[in-house]
């Protein structure tokens, strides 16, 4: 009783503010995903050609994942980060709608069309609690009736390519898409400063085909190449407008005073594109191995940078391997809302350690599924601890290899290792049937000198 009064006299006297009811603060999260970016591309990953000074800064003053991992290709990894769940539960093995080749030896599962609407996607589950959500960009998870404004998301500027038209900027000229779409995010910040929102920036660089900037194009051109790197210009450029579109981001949130309550996650959706099916050199992902659409560390292990002022360490980087999946369990952890009933949950959150990267997480396996022919034939993968292993479904053969003294993938130790290959391909069997994970079949139609051909009509939008 004296202590209630004592409350009430300083409510009184005006010397106690804080409500006993009132709800702790929440915070922002802004998701921005690049597009077929490598491990290899960025200044604060070694890179010296490609000039990525605000991600550079995003770096210094937050951490730098160094084996954050992604699915093989982009709806994949798109499907996991929205939903939390391996995207191979939904059949969303490969990009959305995939390609088909008629006379390989194998042929593989159709892949969903969508996303399915009954998934809960992390938008979703924080509007719950009050929320303001924002997308801006490629979706890539299904079309009319399933995009993401179907999703949770309620702000929505979807779009694609490099260049946005007149009729789509509506300022009477076309725009670079980064431009236009960093413009739509920023609009959203500062309307929506006074209460907690979440935005995913989802950019088409540094997509295929190439272009850039007149201007950026010229510059790198000038350049001296990196040695042992592409030095590719329009790639280069394309990836300084990508910079450029960071920078403003984190411009806007410390413009408006929302540096300490805003958490910056920078991903890609993949590794990079080393090559194009025609040949023509984009970058490469050395010392890593392989490319997107293979299941090497090339295509799998990607950039990731997170800042969050008085709470993600500056300058600290993070060596445990962890995926795009838990971005899900991380948001909602930090935005203090509960996990949906009844919906399973891949991922783990990442919340303890970005605040310190060397808290323990409760897992020690990975799993991919690529069931399909993209830059490499179908296959599933497990990383359990250090070990990796790749099983290849033309030749039912395997790989091992030992990733914490062998990170690219030079040492096939599959023959000299039987006990731990049948000990990961029995772990990787498993999880395959818990998530329904759809297998090739053989092929009745193969034609070996035919089995590159992709089905008529078939274009590689996604390479």
């Amino acid at each position: 009783m004296a202590m209630k009064r004592l409350l009430f006299t300083l409510l009184g006297l005006g010397l106690f503010t804080v409500s006993l009811c009132a709800e702790p603060e929440r915070p922002n999260f802004i998701i921005i995903l690049a597009d077929d970016l490598g491990w290899s591309d960025l200044g604060c990953y070694g890179n010296t050609f490609n000039e990525t000074p605000n991600l550079d800064r995003l770096a210094r003053e937050g951490m730098r994942f160094t084996q954050f991992y992604a699915g093989p290709v982009c709806s994949p990894t798109r499907a996991n980060l929205q939903s939390g769940q391996d995207q191979a539960r939904f059949g969303i093995t490969q990009h959305i709608p995939g390609h088909r080749r008629p006379f390989a030896k194998l042929t593989d599962p159709v892949v969903a069309s969508h996303l399915p609407l009954e998934v809960e996607t992390y938008a979703e589950r924080l509007s719950t609690s009050g929320y303001v959500t924002g997308y801006f960009g490629k979706w890539h998870l299904g079309k009319e009736g399933y995009g993401p404004q179907d999703q949770g998301w309620q702000t929505v500027m979807e779009c694609q390519g490099h260049t946005q038209p007149a009729n789509v900027t509506g300022t009477g000229q076309s725009q670079r898409t980064a431009d236009y779409l960093t413009g739509k995010a920023e609009a959203f910040i500062a309307a929506h400063r006074e209460r907690p929102f979440v935005i995913q920036l989802s950019h088409y660089a540094v997509h295929i085909p190439l272009s850039t900037t007149p201007e950026l194009q010229k510059k790198y051109e000038a350049k001296k190449p990196m040695t042992g790197y592409p030095s590719n210009p329009l790639y280069a450029g394309l990836l300084e407008e990508l910079d450029q579109s960071v920078g403003r981001v984190m411009n806007a949130v410390d413009a408006a005073g929302l540096a300490e309550k805003t958490l910056i996650l920078f991903l890609s959706d993949n590794g990079g594109i080393e090559h194009e099916q025609s040949g023509r050199v984009v970058t490469s992902n050395r010392p890593l191995r392989g490319e997107k659409g293979t299941l090497y560390e090339g295509g799998i292990r990607i950039p990731a940078i997170a800042r969050w002022p008085g709470r993600v360490p500056p300058g600290s980087e993070c060596h445990t391997p962890v995926i795009t999946m838990d971005v899900y369990p991380t948001l909602t952890e930090l935005g203090d809302v509960q996990p949906l009933a009844g919906q399973p949950q891949d991922g783990v959150s990442l919340a303890a350690m970005l605040r310190n990267p060397e808290a323990k997480i409760a897992r020690d396996t990975l799993f991919w599924h690529l069931p399909h022919y993209h830059h490499g034939t179908p296959a599933s993968a497990i990383r359990q601890g250090g070990w990796k292993l790749i099983e290849f479904y033309e030749t039912d053969s395997v790989q091992l290899y030992r990733l914490d003294s062998d990170p690219s993938e030079a040492r096939d130790l599959a023959a000299a290792e039987p006990a731990k290959v049948a000990k990961l391909r029995a772990d990787l069997a498993e999880w395959r049937t818990q998530v329904n994970a759809q297998m090739p079949v053989a092929n009745p139609n193969h034609d070996p000198a035919r089995a590159d051909e992709l089905a008529k009509g078939k274009k590689n939008a996604e390479n």
